[in-house]
């Protein structure tokens, strides 16, 4: 059964994985929704302060 979720290899050092393990068992989460919910916190925090991001757009950086 196919799902809807797009796969992205993530590359980072050893240490960062264990500390981000070790947040994501104290919040009650695994490390891919951990890593989810600061991806969501970074574009409210950039889109507050640059305007909503239009992935539609061809020219989004400029």
């Amino acid at each position: 059964m196919k799902d809807s979720l797009s796969r992205y290899t993530l590359r980072i050092p050893q240490d960062l994985l264990d500390k981000l393990a070790y947040i994501a068992e104290f919040e009650g989460r695994t490390k891919n929704k951990e890593i989810e919910q600061l991806i969501k916190k970074r574009i409210s925090k950039f889109e507050a302060a640059h305007g909503v991001i239009d992935i539609g757009r061809d020219d989004r950086l400029g």
